[in-house]
């Protein structure tokens, strides 16, 4: 029998999706499953998505250039420089999903074997990302305990090698809902520069940010236009994850041509989705005003409601919809299993996504789980009551 590459051996499963064969047995029972293991918002998709998808009238669905649809772009490019990120559009390249922006850029500006350093937690695909690109992600643990803020600038610095080529973020973060502040940037700034790295940021989750506090993006620092990377996506933002849109957008002009090369070998971006994405950028204010205000609510609630369950620890995420939450159990992935095969409470149980597939380093999570905070309250208050009663129930 033929085998299967390394790669494909490395590759992880996803530890947000990996127990969905439990959770289906469990519909086929005929329980309720509160998902909370995975950013799928119930938040509407805008309507001036919906209306321009539903009004197309091209008589062909033809490619778009592998950039992405010009229209888009300069649209797209506007949007940022109203946010005060001056990029041209020229210096964006429409991507499939966030996740196509990760790949081709690791792609195209590292080698197999190079390095690039991540805090961790981080979301769990960087991984994956990463194995396909035969690049070697290098894990600085941050701490639940000062609710996951950039670990110390020398924590980073012990870990540059000959082989490191880059930092990424992922800023607000996932799976931790930590917002990264100016000053913490800037420390960043400051240590790509002395050492000659990139600095990625995933930005996808921009828009919800909580408590007064403000966004700053790694397009806004000075000096790093040859540096800075940023990756972003529709999917959170107008809660339009089918459509699979995202971009690369960087001022360095090697990394806009190479990735260009990988772009122009898939062809093109989704089209239907170009034209959903570009209406969405008409979205009123009011809307995110309104997301960013259920958004808070279900957090306030979650945060509260989980720290009242004993020996239970969630700290207060001050972005995007996630927490990391410490659990009085031994092994979260068991915990989450348990939770789909042998527990109900009034036909009612929750998934989970065990948080040890957010960490590289080995043994680090082992008792955490992230949670999405994408359910109405009325279903965050059920699913926390389920929890609280599992856990009066579960025995390591």
């Amino acid at each position: 029998m033929p085998t299967i590459s390394l790669r494909g051996v490395a590759m992880p499963p996803s530890p947000i999706r990996k127990l969905v064969p439990f959770a289906e047995d469990a519909k086929r029972k005929g329980r309720i499953i509160y998902h909370l293991n995975i950013g799928q918002p119930d938040i509407h998709t805008p309507e001036t998505a919906m209306n321009a998808i539903r009004s197309i009238s091209k008589p062909v669905l033809e490619y778009s250039h592998s950039a992405g649809y010009e229209s888009y772009r300069r649209k797209l490019a506007a949007f940022y420089n109203g946010i005060g990120i001056q990029v041209d559009f020229n210096q964006i390249i429409v991507t499939t999903g966030g996740s196509e922006a990760i790949l081709f850029t690791l792609m195209g500006t590292m080698d197999p074997g190079d390095e690039v350093i991540v805090p961790e937690p981080f979301y769990a695909n960087y991984n994956g990302f990463a194995i396909a690109a035969g690049v070697k992600v290098i894990p600085v643990p941050s701490s639940i305990e000062d609710g996951f803020a950039l670990p110390p600038i020398e924590a980073f610095e012990q870990l540059i090698t000959p082989k490191t080529k880059g930092i990424m973020i992922c800023n607000p973060n996932n799976p931790t809902g930590y917002l990264y502040s100016k000053d913490e940037l800037l420390k960043l700034r400051e240590i790509v520069l002395k050492h000659n790295l990139y600095l990625f940021a995933d930005e996808v989750y921009r828009e919800f940010c909580y408590d007064g506090l403000k966004h700053h993006s790694v397009l806004e620092l000075e000096g790093l236009d040859n540096h800075a990377v940023m990756f972003d996506s529709v999917s959170k933002r107008f809660s339009a994850c089918g459509v699979r849109i995202g971009c690369v957008i960087t001022r360095n002009s090697d990394i806009l041509s190479t990735v260009l090369k990988f772009a122009q070998a898939r062809l093109s971006p989704p089209g239907l989705g170009q034209i959903a994405a570009e209406a969405a950028i008409d979205t009123p204010r009011s809307y995110f005003d309104a997301v960013v205000e259920e958004y808070i609510a279900r957090r306030n609630f979650l945060v509260q409601a989980l720290n009242d369950i004993p020996g239970v620890f969630c700290p207060n995420p001050k972005g995007a919809f996630y927490t990391t939450v410490r659990l009085p159990v031994k092994d979260a992935d068991a915990f989450s299993k348990w939770l789909l095969t042998d527990f109900e409470h009034n036909n009612q149980t929750v998934m989970l996504a065990p948080a040890a597939g957010f960490y590289a380093t080995p043994g680090l999570g082992k008792n955490e789980v992230r949670i999405a905070y994408v359910l109405k309250l009325d279903d965050l208050k059920n699913a926390v009551e389920c929890l609280r009663i599992a856990l009066q129930q579960y025995h390591d």
